[in-house]
């Protein structure tokens, strides 16, 4: 397993939790889990993405855990949690490790607002037709993230679309080769294929570190088993409480032609939330507007009510107005 350790300050440092615990997933997986933030107040589950940790989130559950109960994880092979055995990287896994964290930190009859990031979110459209998310998720976020074509819609390499790159990039994804250590040139390369061209040398330092303490095998292994590979439109039906879902205009690695697709394809948008000149890792690069955007969904679903309850109608779209943000449609 891997840990991080973090050289930037202030907001991008790691959170002390409140509480850690070892959440044991249906195989018997161990999943590192932290909470933060005061026990009775509203639950937001945050989810991380490839190659990162719960690190990933601690400028928004910095701000979050003034007011909210803030439940984070470390997905199989990342920070914390041990890596994967054999058959142990797949979409299932996600749902089952989501479902476990699930169950070990809301108390029964407790719903949260669930976000995920880049295979984050594939983790939550993983677990889409599994009873326990429709009750245990009021409202949910897909962050920079896709259902399919991954490999074929992602625009890291300079080249025309079409069969040459799609082969090109494959191969870099899956890639098993080691990052080096970070310096100039590798938060150069970094920054150039995942986040927008505004990111501070701040943000690309605390991208940096966490994503190259994340191992190689590990790196490979969900890329060739999940991302290269992934299908899960068919999941998106059973999405039927509200989802929102955030893009950053230049997110070379999830464009937001991926995000348009899950958002046209949801039976209850909660709206399309686009970021302009943000990359790939918006819940560092923009961290107040994701920040915004779950407090709106905590406002609107968690907050008593129908809403609460999962008993009323579907929610109609929402619009946010956190800074940075432009082309903002719903579904």
């Amino acid at each position: 397993m891997s840990r991080a350790t973090h050289s930037p300050g202030g907001r991008y440092a790691p959170l002390a939790a409140v509480r850690e615990l070892t959440v044991t997933s249906a195989d018997g997986h161990r999943v590192h889990t932290e909470i933060h933030g005061p026990e009775q107040a509203p639950a937001v589950v945050l989810v991380h993405g490839w190659t990162c940790s719960t690190a990933f989130w601690a400028a928004v559950a910095r701000e979050l855990a003034a007011d909210h109960r803030v439940i984070t994880y470390d997905q199989r092979g990342h920070g914390r949690s041990p890596a994967p055995g054999p058959g142990g990287y797949s979409t299932a896994a996600l749902a089952d490790d989501l479902e476990a964290v699930l169950a070990a930190t809301l108390v029964p009859g407790e719903r949260a607002v669930v976000a995920g990031h880049s295979m984050g979110g594939m983790t939550v459209m993983a677990a889409a037709d599994r009873p326990f998310l429709t009750e245990r998720a009021a409202a949910v976020l897909l962050c920079n993230t896709g259902s399919s074509r991954l490999v074929a819609e992602s625009a890291v390499l300079p080249l025309p679309a079409g069969r040459i790159r799609t082969a090109v990039q494959r191969a870099v994804l899956t890639s098993g080769a080691p990052l080096g250590p970070v310096n100039g040139i590798s938060r150069a390369i970094l920054k150039y294929a995942t986040m927008g061209p505004r990111a501070t040398r701040e943000q690309v330092q605390a991208c940096a570190e966490i994503v190259h303490a994340c191992p190689r095998k590990v790196r490979a292994g969900w890329a060739t088993d999940v991302l290269a590979v992934l299908d899960l439109d068919t999941c998106l039906g059973a999405l039927t409480m509200p989802a929102a879902v955030i893009t950053g205009s230049a997110d070379r690695l999830t464009p937001p032609v991926l995000s348009q697709r899950i958002i046209d394809a949801l039976p209850n948008g909660a709206g399309l939330t686009t970021l302009d000149g943000m990359g790939h890792m918006t819940p560092i690069e923009a961290p107040d507007a994701v920040c915004s955007v779950l407090r709106g969904l905590v406002r609107d679903h968690l907050g008593g009510g129908e809403a609460a309850s999962g008993t009323g109608a579907p929610a109609e779209p929402t619009a946010t107005t956190p800074g940075n943000l432009v082309g903002e449609e719903s579904a």
